[in-house]
C-alpha cells in the first residue's frame, strides 16, 4: 500500500521538491529501507504513459515510490561506509546547479561555472598543502580521481623511456610495471584495468597487518624490475585507516624515477587538522593524489578531485580538443583539459559552496571531531571481553570483531550476530566485510552530523547486544 503524505499547498514540481527536501533533511528517518525489491519494482514499474504527467503528480509519484527503499547515510546513525551526508549548503547550491543548467565543460558554456571552480581547486590545494602549481580535476569521486592520475601516470612514465603514447598508441609501449599493496582498494584495480593494465603488469605488494605497504617487500621488488614503474600508495586504509610511509615512497621513487600516485579518498582531508596532519608527511611529495569531495567534505554526490602536480602530463592524458570548442583570448579555466567529460555538470558550484559553508577551521574541527569519535568509542570498548579491536585507531575508522573465544569461525557468526542486531532496531546502519580472512564489522566516522553523544550511545548499545549475544 502507498504511503500518504500530505504535501504542502504549493504549486509547480520545484516547489514541491523544496517543501518536501526541507522536511526530510530535518526528519529523523529511519536508516534502513523498508520495501522489498519486488516492491520497489511495483511502485517505480508499469507501463510509461503515452501522454506525460503534470510534474506536480510525477513528484508525489517518485517521492512515494523511492522513500521505501531510502538509506539514511545522512543521519548520525550511519556508520556501514565512508559516504559523508551532503552538507545541507552544498545540497541547496546543487539544487541551482541543476536549475541554471549549465554545461561545465568548458569556460565559453559557462564562465560563472568555469570560475568557480578555479577558486575551488586553488582552495583545495591551499587547505590540503599541496604544490600550488599543481592541476585539478573536479570529478565524480576518488575512483574516477584515480583514473585520471594513473592516466598522467601511464603518459608520463612511458614519455621518460622514450615513448610517445599519443602517438603510437599503448599497443606497442614498453611494458610499465604498477606496484599496488595485496591490500589496495578495489577502485585502484579497477582503475589500471580501464588504463589497460592487466595482472601481468601488476606487482602486488606485501602488506601488514593495518594495510600499509611493507617497504622492505617494495624495495626488492623494485630493483628486481626493469622499465618504467608506477607506484599506488594509499592515505587513510578504508578499513583500518592507516597511511603509508610517504617520504620513504618517495625516494623510493626518485631513486627508480617512478611515478608516485597516492589513494587519499578520505585520508588526504588529515592535512586539514594539526592533530591528524603528522600522518601525511611527504605526501606532498607524490606525484598525483585522488580524493573524495562526498566524504570527508560533505559534498553532495557526486564530487571527487584528481590532483596532478605536472600539470602538463594532467593535460595530455585529458585534453579533449576540437575546432568548435573555441578558446579566446581572455577565457578561463576549460574542465575539459583536465577530465574526461565534455559534457558535465556544474559541479563546481558545490563545492564552492560547501567549501565557504564550512571554512578552514570547519573542515579542520570536523575532521578532529571524527577522528575523537572514534577514539571515544575505541576507548569504551577496549576492556569489553569478547570485543576486540583489530586496528590501530588512528583516523575515524575501526574494525572490530566478536569472540567467546570458541574458535574463528563461532568468531565471524558472532561478529554477523552483532551487525543484525546492532541494526535490528532500525537506528542505525552497520555492514560487515572479510578483512585478513575474518569477518569485522567496520566503523566509518564521517556523518557530519555525528558527535560524541552519539557514539555514547552507540558503545552503551554495543555492550548491551554482545551481553545478550554472547551468553
Amino acid at each position: 500500500m502507498k504511503q500518504t503524505h500530505n504535501f504542502p499547498a504549493v504549486s509547480g514540481p520545484l516547489a514541491m521538491a523544496s517543501a518536501y527536501a526541507n522536511g526530510y533533511r530535518d526528519s529523523k528517518t529511519m536508516l534502513h529501507p523498508t520495501a522489498s525489491l519486488a516492491q520497489l519494482r511495483t511502485s517505480f514499474g508499469g507501463d510509461l504513459p503515452a501522454k506525460g504527467q503534470p510534474g506536480e503528480e510525477v513528484i508525489a509519484d517518485l517521492i512515494q515510490a523511492a522513500e521505501p527503499g531510502l538509506v539514511g547515510n545522512t543521519q548520525p546513525g550511519f556508520f556501514a561506509w565512508v559516504m559523508g551526508s551532503s552538507h545541507t549548503t552544498g545540497v541547496a547550491a546543487d539544487w541551482l546547479s541543476s536549475i541554471w543548467g549549465q554545461n561545465a565543460g568548458i569556460y565559453q558554456c559557462s564562465p560563472a561555472a568555469a570560475t568557480a571552480e578555479e577558486v575551488a581547486c586553488d582552495w583545495v590545494l591551499d587547505i590540503l598543502d599541496l604544490p600550488r602549481t599543481s592541476s585539478v580535476g573536479i570529478t565524480t569521486g576518488a575512483t574516477m580521481a584515480g583514473f585520471i592520475g594513473l592516466a598522467a601516470a601511464r603518459d608520463d612514465v612511458l614519455r621518460r623511456a622514450g615513448y610517445d603514447l599519443a602517438h603510437d598508441g599503448l599497443q606497442g609501449s614498453p611494458s610499465i610495471t604498477v606496484f599496488v599493496s595485496e591490500d589496495t582498494h578495489v577502485s585502484n584495480l579497477a582503475a589500471l584495468r580501464y588504463l589497460g593494465f592487466g595482472n601481468r603488469n601488476i606487482q602486488r605488494i606485501a602488506a601488514d597487518d593495518q594495510g600499509r605497504l611493507v617497504m622492505a617487500d617494495l624495495t626488492e621488488r623494485m630493483a628486481q624490475t626493469d622499465g618504467p614503474k608506477i607506484i599506488v600508495a594509499t592515505a587513510g586504509h578504508i578499513n583500518s585507516g592507516a597511511f603509508d610511509d610517504f617520504d620513504a615512497l618517495a625516494d623510493l621513487a626518485a631513486l627508480h624515477d617512478a611515478w608516485l600516485h597516492i589513494d587519499a579518498a578520505f585520508g588526504l582531508w588529515a592535512r586539514a587538522s594539526v592533530t591528524t596532519r603528522a600522518m601525511t608527511n611527504g605526501i606532498d611529495r607524490a606525484d598525483s593524489w585522488s580524493t573524495d569531495g562526498h566524504k570527508w567534505l560533505q559534498i553532495p554526490f557526486d564530487s571527487g578531485f584528481a590532483i596532478v602536480r605536472n600539470k602538463e602530463a594532467h593535460r595530455r592524458a585529458m585534453d579533449i580538443s576540437a575546432s568548435y570548442l573555441s578558446e579566446a583570448p581572455g577565457d578561463g579555466r576549460n574542465a575539459t583539459h583536465y577530465s574526461p567529460e565534455l559534457s558535465r555538470r556544474a559541479r563546481g558550484f558545490a563545492v564552492w559552496a560547501t567549501l565557504k559553508a564550512l571554512g578552514r577551521d570547519g573542515i579542520a574541527d570536523m575532521v578532529r571531531n571524527h577522528c575523537d569519535c572514534a577514539s571515544l568509542l575505541a576507548h569504551k570498548l577496549q576492556h569489553v571481553p569478547g570485543i576486540k579491536i583489530l586496528n590501530d585507531v588512528v583516523l575515524n575508522q575501526l574494525v572490530l570483531s566478536f569472540d567467546r573465544g570458541k574458535g574463528g569461525t563461532d568468531a565471524d557468526q558472532m561478529t554477523q550476530a552483532m551487525e543484525d542486531s546492532l541494526n535490528a532496531d532500525g537506528q542505525h546502519f552497520f555492514r560487515t566485510a572479510t578483512w585478513q580472512g575474518r569477518r569485522v564489522l567496520r566503523v566509518s566516522i564521517i556523518g557530519f552530523e555525528t558527535g560524541p553523544q552519539h557514539i555514547q550511545t552507540l558503545a552503551r548499545k554495543m555492550k548491551n547486544h554482545w551481553a545478550n549475544i554472547s551468553r
